[in-house]
């Protein structure tokens, strides 16, 4: 350290540096709105340099969190089986980076002291978060891409809704039936007026976690049937902690097989809504008259 130098001591906070990113991602000085100062301190290059490195490890966890809060990606730690003595890295993903059967992006940043989620941390000081991270790029895959949940809902507006079908059924299985009942909580008077019956396997949705109302927690007890994996043969009844629809079992315990197992009792389900329908004699469908109905096979 030079005589005159000041202490290499920098806060740890954005606003310790009485910095922060406007509107337009442009880093600004709290005060004044100016943009970022790299001499600070006249003829002390080594002590800027320093205190430059210092916000730059700052907005490296800014981008950090953006990643996590604004795209919704997660923190996966590699090397996947490492001990703990290992070194470790990590990278970021979204949920969908492994099933998602149509595309997947793969963004690779250069050498040096840049980050995931940037391009260059420089751009990000003296220019703004577009230019210098790849969120802009993130965004724009998931925006294309969209989440299940949105594509069910596209596919609902622009296709089915328009459909001259008188009976709508749905099969959906694992997401397929987390994506079904955000369908029905954002069009729910459509849903129950055109759809007759639904048939889920092994889906993972959660009417709490989901915020599904009473009337559609009611609906799908009526509607509704999960062909669930589990040992026991299939259309037996299998207990839920969740106040929806009747859960079955599909015949099989192995998840990927429970669509194919349920098959048969999936179109029986269907044909007797429809038949109820076109009587105008719809009564709920409970476990036990479920399991009933399949015995009388």
């Amino acid at each position: 350290m030079k005589k005159d130098e000041p202490p290499l001591d920098f806060p740890d906070t954005l606003e310790g540096f009485e910095y922060a990113f406007n509107e337009k991602g442009q880093l600004r000085h709290i005060k004044t709105g100016e943009p970022f100062v790299f001499n600070y301190r006249e003829d002390l290059h080594r002590w800027n340099q320093k205190r430059y490195e210092a916000l730059g490890e700052i907005i490296t966890k800014y981008v950090y969190e953006l990643l996590e809060k604004d795209c919704n990606l997660k923190k996966i730690s590699i090397p996947v089986d490492a001990t703990e003595t290992e070194p470790k890295s990590f990278i970021y993903m979204s949920e969908d980076a492994l099933t998602n059967p149509q595309k997947l992006m793969v963004l690779i940043h250069g050498s040096g002291v840049v980050r995931a989620g940037q391009w260059a941390r420089r751009l990000i000081i003296n220019e703004d978060l577009d230019s210098g991270t790849q969120i802009p790029f993130i965004k724009r895959a998931v925006d294309e891409n969209g989440s299940p949940e949105e594509h069910a809902i596209y596919v609902w507006d622009h296709f089915i809704a328009q459909s001259a079908a008188e009976n709508v059924f749905f099969v959906a299985h694992s997401y397929g039936g987390l994506a079904f009942v955000e369908l029905m909580i954002q069009r729910e008077a459509d849903v129950k007026n055109k759809v007759t019956a639904v048939a889920l396997t092994d889906s993972v949705h959660n009417v709490w976690h989901q915020e599904a109302g009473k009337t559609i927690r009611e609906w799908m007890r009526e509607n509704c049937c999960n062909w669930v994996s589990s040992s026991e043969p299939l259309d037996t009844s299998v207990e839920s902690m969740l106040p929806d629809c009747p859960r079955v079992s599909a015949g099989t315990d192995r998840h990927e097989l429970t669509s194919w197992k349920s098959f048969p009792s999936i179109f029986k389900f269907f044909t007797e809504a429809s038949e109820a329908k076109t009587s105008s004699l719809k009564p709920a469908v409970t476990r036990r008259s479920h399991r009933l109905k399949h015995e009388e096979l």
